[in-house]
């Protein structure tokens, strides 16, 4: 399994308002910018699309390294958030819907696709490649006639 890097990030003008997610993907000598932007979004939402339209990038199951700063999706998959909501149908500890349900069951399959480690960077801290997706996510939430982000009823 090759050994990929994948930093991500997501921005929301607003919360919720105009979003974008960037995720850059690092194999060897190898590197990958993606970002794209949304109307009527959230911050949470664009930082798990930032972490699927990376994985979504890679061609066969690697060794994934995630670098991100949000604790959110980071601790649903380290601290075992997810797998308590799936055991729980969904709901969470305290019996309310799962936000986002329907970016986490995007997620799931292509975390599973992976052999997937998580490190998480405190935003705005220097980190260079944390700040370069700060910079392309904020770009792709200021651009115009964004699509919205259909999120089910």
């Amino acid at each position: 399994m090759p050994p990929v890097t994948l930093y991500t990030d997501g921005s929301c003008l607003g919360n919720p308002g105009p979003g974008g997610y960037a995720a850059i993907l690092v194999c060897g000598e190898h590197r990958m910018e993606l970002a794209e932007g949304f109307s009527g979004t959230t911050n949470n939402r664009m930082e798990i699309m930032g972490v699927i339209k990376g994985l979504e990038a890679l061609k066969k199951p690697s060794q994934v390294e995630i670098v991100t700063d949000s604790q959110y999706v980071k601790k649903a998959f380290t601290d075992r958030w997810l797998a308590g909501w799936q055991k729980n149908g969904w709901k969470t500890a305290a019996k309310q819907p799962v936000k986002n349900q329907d970016l986490w069951k995007r997620l799931v399959p292509l975390i599973n696709a992976h052999k997937v480690t998580w490190r998480w960077v405190r935003g705005h801290s220097g980190h260079p490649e944390n700040e370069r997706c700060d910079v392309l996510a904020r770009a792709a939430a200021s651009g115009r006639n964004l699509p919205p982000d259909v999120q089910p009823s």
